[in-house]
């Protein structure tokens, strides 16, 4: 045990990384409550979002998601275990899961109004803890697959 809490505690300083960000954004031309809607309606994800090709639950604080994604280095990952942690009406959709301070990931779509009631699509998440560099998530892959979901989500709305 001691010898495992040594480790623990020399990661940081071993240079591991303890934190990936991911950080996208898009405007949308549609009306911030038909964008908002089309991030909860996770049924309907496999017909436009190219990333999230699963999401299954419910839209409600604490609900557990199911959640499938196509990498664009084609690596498909089943996401362990997330929950709905924030819902606020036309404005954020947040979930995530993991254990704080060890492995922890929070996705967060959030809408900022602009000038006619159109939004700003503020796509990132944050990976934290200890092991989060050992886990496979390359920056650059994650966040080539948020910028296609958001190209995608602002076709799918703007066109469709």
């Amino acid at each position: 045990m001691r010898i495992l809490m040594t480790l623990l505690a020399a990661l940081p300083l071993m240079g591991c990384v303890n934190h990936i960000p991911i950080r996208t954004q898009v405007e949308i031309d549609a009306p911030v409550e038909r964008v908002y809607s089309a991030l909860l309606d996770f049924k309907s994800y496999p017909d436009w979002n190219p990333y999230h090709i699963r999401v299954a639950g419910r839209p409600e604080i604490g609900a557990k998601l199911e959640v499938t994604v196509q990498r664009p280095d084609g690596k498909i990952i089943e996401v362990p275990a997330v929950h709905v942690l924030r819902l606020r009406e036309n404005a954020e959709l947040t979930w995530g899961g993991g254990i704080k301070g060890v492995f922890y990931g929070e996705h967060v779509f959030a809408l900022q109004k602009l000038e006619g009631d159109k939004p700003r699509l503020i796509h990132n998440e944050d990976f934290k803890g200890i092991f989060i560099g050992f886990a496979d998530l390359p920056p650059d892959v994650l966040t080539k697959g948020y910028e296609q979901m958001n190209e995608a989500l602002k076709r799918h709305l703007e066109e469709g």
